[in-house]
């Protein structure tokens, strides 16, 4: 095939960096600081510490491939050590602090992080933790002098800023292959052990410019944006290399994700977009209701991670005029894969028409390809009609799991594409329907909890027979989870005696909100538990408070 005569240049995350301060260079991150107040500044000077930070990092001898794992909440020194990090061809590996101590156990020995970057609130985490990491791995704080901890058994702790201040001012960066890693995030373990998804330059690149051409109101230059989603979640669902790509400025709120404290915020800092969880925009809502009015310059509202009410929607665009945009994606897709981006025509629909449609999960993003499939691995047409599971690829799309050939083996299909584990309906528009789960995972406040985890614990429990979990609506986290019981003969367990038990393996996120008591579970034909059974008895549950 005849060639074109292109320079072949890599696509890298530095780029993205280097073009915001050469062509955005005022564009301000904003960031909520853990140590109290606010710290400002524009891409140009932002770029500034990040080489010093880089020059550092090659002084603490990182090189190429090695992990450098962070513990910290959206601010302005997690930012620069997602472009500090990649800049030099290392891997930024977030951590997310939510899961289970015994999860963090294993995803940083797993990955074999070099080095941890901490903020300072949880320096009683990384503690506890610091037994159980890899003796050689080394610790930051990241805070300054005056806000580093006074005592603490961690092992020749550094400070961040006295790092960043021995690098030089200045620096090159060095040219690579663009398929090179440059961030790495663990899924939470919904099946098994958490498992690694190893991001390329190349896609992260991709990913942004695909999700500023499908969000261009969002995303345009002097527009400001509020992450609510976590820079430890699925790369804060790229919004750290959009937005500099667009111009638009970053306002990060820091740990604080209360209704209150995102409401000032999003008034103080003229926010005009933001993205996040449901359960994190109903306390947003809440506080707009308290207000009567919505933050001044807020526009657009992006929520994903769990499906969307269509009520929340309905409020948002007939109380307070904003555009809602549902999408939905997975950590294995960098993250985003579908918005519902509504036509001229649809746009012009009166409102139930526009939450119906705006309560689907969307279109699809350039670069993300959709396909159904059903028993046999056969095709499915997209006519609306059709339900089966639904399977993805694209060039910002995994190929397999970090040192996890197992779970790459289950994970494709045998034409390469990615099983997403999501029961589907595909529209002759394009446009997606989630309408069930392949699993049986629950899925609370946008995090996954596994149904199998809890249940094997649980049997384990004592006066425990037999046990089986499903999900059941809530008001504030969409789905909590529910353990249903069976006794074992003579025993007489208490919810409060088999919930204790429970929280010495599960984080209390992940603990049911309640146990009841039933005298047999319901079996299918080849003896397994009957989860749509159950879920058909306990249709009308109510959970308790």
């Amino acid at each position: 095939m005849l060639q074109g005569m292109m320079m072949d240049r890599p696509l890298l995350v530095s780029s993205v960096l280097d073009y915001a301060a050469d062509v955005h260079p005022g564009i301000e991150i904003v960031s909520v600081t853990v140590e109290g107040g606010v710290h400002r500044y524009g891409y140009a000077d932002a770029r500034k510490r990040i080489a010093r930070l880089a020059n550092a990092l090659l002084a603490l001898g990182v090189k190429p491939g090695d992990r450098v794992a962070t513990l910290a909440w959206n601010g302005y020194r997690h930012f620069e050590l997602y472009y500090a990090i990649a800049g030099i061809g290392a891997v930024c590996h977030t951590i997310n602090p939510r899961l289970f101590a015994e999860q963090l156990t294993y995803i940083v020995n797993h990955a074999q992080d070099t080095l941890l970057f901490f903020d300072v609130t949880f320096t009683p985490l990384v503690e506890s933790l610091q037994p159980t990491f890899p003796a050689s791995l080394r610790y930051v704080a990241m805070t300054d002098r005056a806000h580093m901890p006074d005592k603490t058994s961690l092992p020749g702790l550094l400070c961040y800023e006295d790092v960043l201040a021995s690098g030089a001012p200045e620096i090159t960066w060095p040219d690579f292959d663009e398929n090179a890693a440059c961030a790495l995030c663990y899924t939470s373990g919904t099946t098994g052990e958490p498992k690694g998804v190893l991001y390329s330059n190349r896609a992260m690149v991709l990913h942004a410019l695909f999700v500023i051409a499908s969000s261009a109101k969002t995303f345009q230059v002097g527009g400001r944006i509020l992450p609510m989603v976590p820079l430890f979640h699925a790369n804060a669902w790229g919004l750290p290399y959009a937005a500099p790509l667009a111009g638009c400025a970053l306002v990060f709120p820091g740990a604080k994700l209360d209704g209150e404290s995102i409401f000032s915020l999003m008034e103080s800092e003229r926010v005009t977009a933001s993205w996040g969880v449901p359960t994190v925009w109903m306390g947003v809502l809440a506080e707009m209701k308290k207000h009567g009015r919505k933050p001044a310059a807020l526009q657009r509202v992006l929520s994903g991670g769990s499906a969307v009410p269509s009520a929340m929607i309905a409020t948002f665009e007939r109380d307070y005029g904003l555009d809602v945009c549902h999408g939905w994606g997975m950590t294995e897709m960098s993250p985003v894969g579908t918005l519902s981006r509504l036509s001229p025509e649809e746009e012009a629909m009166d409102l139930d028409a526009r939450v119906a449609l705006k309560s689907l999960q969307g279109r699809r993003m350039f670069g993300v390809e959709l396909k159904l499939v059903g028993a046999g691995g056969k095709r499915l047409p997209h006519d609306g009609q059709a339900v089966g599971e639904l399977h993805v690829r694209g060039p910002a799309i995994v190929r397999g799991y970090y040192n996890n050939p197992q779970a790459t083996a289950q994970a494709l299909d045998a034409e390469g594409w990615f099983a997403t584990g999501d029961v589907a309906r595909i529209g002759p528009d394009g446009s997606l329907a989630i309408v069930d789960r392949t699993k049986d995972l629950v899925k609370s406040g946008g995090e996954w909890i596994s149904s199998i985890d809890i249940e094997n614990i649980a049997v384990g429990c004592e006066g425990v027979s037999n046990a089986a979990v499903i999900a059941v609506p809530h008001p504030k986290w969409t789905e909590r989870p529910l353990l249903v019981v069976v006794k074992a003969k003579g025993a007489e367990p208490t919810k409060e005696g088999i919930l204790a038990q429970l929280a010495t393996k599960l984080a209390r996120w992940q603990l049911p909100d309640d146990v009841v008591f039933v005298d047999q579970l319901p079996l299918t034909a080849t003896g397994k538990i009957s989860k749509r059974e159950l879920r058909a008895r306990f249709a009308d549950y109510k959970a308790p408070g």
